[in-house]
């Protein structure tokens, strides 16, 4: 079955603009220390710059995580059976994805996604490779709960969210879409989850920040959208990406740094910079067994199996959505 066109959930203004995607800008722009949230690197010029980051030579936790899913596919689909819809938060990539379904017999592919015209060209792309799997993309940001398609109802559920883009988030906002996932998958659904490890400071700053600059041009894209969908005029040649490893959050942070004293507007709003204050735009945080069971527990899931490569970089968990108990 061909991929077709899913549920639009993002709300826009009549101009077209994302309401949610201005309220955050303007938001984080105000604060003290600027930042913005990182699901906004992502639209279709963001999401075509982090699939070249995956390949570049520094940026370890695609090979890695992709080895796991070659190694252990049997264990893994053992554990997790036949039949059920995998419903992935983001787009598939053109290798991680297609390593999952092939291993577990699925019976529907659900990707979620909030860059609508790289999730339909993605989602017909796993559609051609898996031509008898029916594939329901829908546009949608799954920071929040997400009605899945009539389709895939009754179904069994396997969500899946590779890449440890978990760790892009502080642990009110992981457990938050821990939470949320739980209630668009339902109970007794299973979650098979990418979580990077902590390691050597100098492999993770080499990781965020590579020789050939595609970090960097991926980080400054986020102003350049900001300029091109809220009518911005931020001078991106004034911004420099730099990331930073902060050993207290165990977490490497990502940041538009300006090299002089700056003003610009947004949306009508008006902002300033000093030289040398940032932009936060990214927090990559990076797990230890412990710390990954425990936000996952906080988040409504019970840790089932854990995988890592052979190199001990990168995990893949899988975890159960259980009902709640009143004690212990």
């Amino acid at each position: 079955m061909t991929a077709q066109t899913g549920l639009r959930l993002v709300k826009r203004d009549a101009s077209g603009v994302d309401l949610a995607f201005r309220a955050d800008v303007l938001a984080g722009l105000a604060e003290p220390q600027k930042a913005i949230p990182a699901r906004w690197f992502y639209d279709d010029a963001g999401s075509q710059l982090f699939e070249d980051i995956t390949q570049l030579p520094e940026y370890y936790p695609t090979r890695a995580e992709t080895e796991i899913l070659e190694t252990r596919s049997a264990e893994i689909a053992d554990l997790i059976g036949a039949g059920r819809a995998v419903v992935e938060f983001g787009s598939g990539s053109s290798v991680k994805t297609p390593l999952l379904l092939s291993a577990i017999a699925p019976s529907a592919y659900v990707p979620l996604d909030i860059a609508g015209d790289f999730l339909r060209a993605s989602s017909a792309d796993l559609a051609a490779k898996f031509p008898g799997l029916p594939v329901w993309p829908v546009e949608a940001d799954f920071m929040r709960r997400v009605e899945l398609p009539d389709e895939v109802e009754d179904l069994p559920k396997l969500g899946f969210f590779p890449g440890s883009t978990i760790g892009n988030m502080i642990a009110r906002t992981a457990t938050d879409l821990l939470r949320s996932m739980r209630e668009t998958l339902g109970e007794g659904a299973l979650l098979l989850i990418g979580m990077d490890l902590v390691k050597d400071e100098d492999v993770l700053l080499a990781a965020y920040d590579d020789a050939a600059g595609v970090t960097a041009r991926f980080n400054l894209n986020l102003a350049e959208r900001i300029n091109r969908e809220l009518a911005g005029d931020i001078p991106v040649d004034k911004l420099r990406h730099e990331a930073r490893w902060n050993d207290i959050f165990a977490r490497i942070e990502m940041h538009l740094v300006a090299s002089e004293d700056i003003t610009f507007t947004v949306s009508g709003q008006r902002f300033t910079m000093w030289e040398g204050e940032s932009i936060h735009t990214e927090n990559s945080h990076k797990f230890t067994k412990r710390s990954s069971q425990m936000l996952l527990a906080a988040g409504g899931w019970e840790p089932r199996a854990r995988w890592t490569d052979e190199a001990r970089q990168f995990s893949l968990v899988l975890a159960e959505s259980r009902p709640p108990r009143s004690a212990p």
